[in-house]
């Protein structure tokens, strides 16, 4: 069987060229995709509530139900955030689409400032969709000042319509979590962490 022609030198560096090029655009596109898939991937699960991820909302719930959830909180902070991090209260039973507000208690234990932001989440996971805030610490950077203790609200409310969810035989028990990270470059000036919290609840 032929093996064909041979290339000369110089169209074998062309092809070899031709190769490096291709897979350097490649991994360029992929690159390029992972970083572009970040945000969309966030705006994903904030439509979805995939992964746990709550809703956000404008206004207080305006439907209420005579059927009672429970909802438990759960509280972290990663090694590099020097902070204590607790719930005032370990959970709350109320009525869907009851609007409700609880709060964190932290405390910065360092002897500098500190910056960071919470991440959140529910589980089970599926109830990410109904579980609603209407304000929450978790949405802004927060700062402590050295030994600085404040408590932090959250003004929430879950959705009646979880009870119409084929996934969920009956309305779960839900935990929300909350873990603080550090923010390496804070970019935004942070608010005291009460302020408004009535306003937001339209108390």
């Amino acid at each position: 069987m032929s093996a064909g022609p041979r290339r000369t030198p110089a169209e074998a560096a062309r092809h070899a060229r031709t190769i490096a090029l291709g897979c350097g655009l490649f991994v360029f596109g992929m690159v390029g995709a992972a970083y572009a898939s970040v945000p969309l991937y966030k705006l994903f699960c904030q439509v979805t509530g995939y992964g746990g991820t709550t809703q956000r909302a404008e206004t207080a719930s305006t439907t209420v139900v005579d059927q009672p959830v429970t909802v438990r909180f759960d509280a972290n902070a990663s090694a590099q955030v020097p902070w204590t991090f607790q719930p005032l209260e370990r959970q709350i039973t109320l009525k869907l689409g009851e609007t409700r507000q609880t709060a964190y208690r932290v405390r910065n234990r360092s002897d500098r400032a500190v910056t960071a932001q919470a991440t959140f989440n529910v589980t089970p996971l599926t109830a990410g969709i109904y579980f609603n805030k209407v304000q929450c610490f978790c949405f802004t950077e927060q700062t402590l000042k050295p030994g600085e203790e404040v408590d932090m609200p959250v003004v929430f409310f879950v959705d009646p319509a979880i009870r119409d969810d084929p996934d969920l035989e009956e309305v779960p028990t839900i935990t929300l979590s909350y873990t603080f990270f550090p923010v390496a470059d804070p970019k935004t000036p942070v608010a005291s962490a009460t302020k408004d919290a009535g306003a937001a609840q339209g108390l």
